[in-house]
């Protein structure tokens, strides 16, 4: 399936009545999703313990 097809299938779902910015949520959060997934995928992920570790790093 192509972007646009996704993106139409995805307009499509939602309701008549939504606005501008609801579709540009869900947009938004659709990619964000098969980022993930891909990510995952491809073997690009961090465990838990690194994850808490960077945390930590952060509030320092």
């Amino acid at each position: 399936m192509t972007a646009k097809e996704k993106i139409r299938e995805l307009i499509e779902t939602q309701p008549d009545d939504s606005s501008y910015d609801e579709i540009l949520r869900e947009l938004a959060f659709e990619r964000m999703v098969e980022r993930g997934l891909s990510d995952i995928r491809n073997g690009r992920v961090v465990s838990n313990e690194e994850m808490g570790k960077r945390i930590q790093l952060w509030q320092s």
